[in-house]
């Protein structure tokens, strides 16, 4: 159920004054930097677009940028900085264990907030009404990334991991969904082995895909090349469901070693008009080639800036107003739904696919499945 928030200062400013929306974004380390860039590119991108048709009824939309540097407290602590400022809605964030603090604080608060790119079935505690999601729920991805193993026929699966709840989070789909078809995961421990301690027990298990459920660069760089300069491991798959592949700088560092790596990215196979247009202008403003992450900024407003057009900025209504929502996206049609499992207003479900990098040219994706 909404409570009423406190007035935010929005509401008080004269109808010449910006509408604010604050985002959350990982700009600095240990944050994933690549993917805030690529996150706040399409935020900015369809801002000014928003900005360049009239606005919100007259009103300049206005980004307040904070880095959350992968940093769940200083997450929350920008909530509540932003929520102070008066923004109408809250708006970002990459990194999944990030986005769940933001997620507690901004319902506590009475904020609405429109995760952008972050997947952990368990965004809230509770079921919300103050937060929706546009990328789809990690067991939803990831089951489809088990169909991609199965059907490629790996049944023994080792992973390499870290502590963290979104990993441990990601074992779980995995192994309930392999083991269901007589599938296997032997877990790795990536902070006790280094990486040619790793090539030993993996060597040993015998599993003929190697899944990396570590943080990028490293251990992620180091546990790759090792991998792939194993003899005894020749024929081993080496899969990244998380997505790391995506970004230059997964290729920059690895170079062909980061070619035939499978990973899930949140793209059609084609993408519409739209989505050509958007991408051209990503492409532009990034000087590369945009990843989904920056698909998934640009929708994020496109989403808000309909909310605001048709109900204002009081936030109580624009949180009772997701299922509402019936927008073009860069990706598809957006709607959001309740999902069992999920407590929070879900896009059920954006595009998705597995795909790699291709050996014969690394700049090039090849989809290997898709859902």
């Amino acid at each position: 159920m909404l409570t009423p928030p406190s007035p935010s200062g929005a509401e008080h400013r004269s109808e010449e004054s910006a509408v604010r929306i604050g985002a959350l974004v990982p700009l600095s380390p240990p944050g994933w930097v690549e993917a805030g860039r690529h996150l706040l590119a399409g935020l900015e991108l369809a801002v000014g677009e928003v900005n360049d048709t009239g606005g919100i009824d007259g009103r300049p939309l206005e980004l307040v940028v904070r880095d959350t540097a992968a940093d769940p407290r200083k997450a929350a602590d920008a909530v509540d900085e932003l929520a102070g400022l008066g923004v109408a809605a809250l708006a970002g964030e990459y990194h999944s264990v990030v986005a769940r603090a933001a997620a507690a604080r901004a319902d506590a608060l009475g904020v609405p907030f429109l995760c952008s790119s972050a997947v952990l079935d368990g965004l809230t505690e509770e079921p919300t009404d103050w937060v929706a999601r546009l990328p789809p729920a990690q067991s939803h991805g990831w089951r489809l990334y088990a169909d991609f193993l199965l059907g490629a026929g790996h049944r023994r699966i080792a992973v390499a991991t870290q502590p963290s709840v979104y990993w441990a989070a990601g074992i779980g789909i995995l192994r309930d969904h392999l083991s269901a078809h007589g599938g296997t995961v032997t877990e790795l421990d990536a902070s006790a082995l280094d990486p040619a301690a790793l090539c030993d027990r993996l060597a040993a298990d015998g599993a003929t895909a190697l899944l990396l459920l570590v943080g990028f660069p490293e251990p992620a760089v180091s546990i790759v090349k090792a991998v792939r300069h194993d003899q005894r491991l020749a024929g081993i798959l080496i899969g990244a469901p998380a997505g790391q592949p995506e970004f230059a700088d997964w290729a920059a560092s690895l170079g062909a070693h980061g070619a035939a790596v499978p990973f899930l990215r949140y793209l059609p196979e084609r993408l519409g008009p739209l989505g050509a247009r958007v991408g051209a202008a990503l492409r532009e403003r990034l000087g590369e080639a945009p990843s989904f992450v920056a698909f998934e900024g640009y929708d994020t407003v496109v989403v808000l800036a309909g909310l605001l057009r048709a109900h204002g900025t009081d936030r109580a209504r624009i949180a009772a107003s997701w299922p509402q929502v019936a927008v073009e996206g860069t990706r598809g049609r957006i709607r959001f739904s309740r999902t069992p499992g999920i407590g929070v207003w879900q896009w059920t479900w954006p595009p998705a696919q597995v795909v790699d990098r291709d050996p014969a040219g690394p700049d090039r994706f090849r989809i290997l499945r898709s859902g």
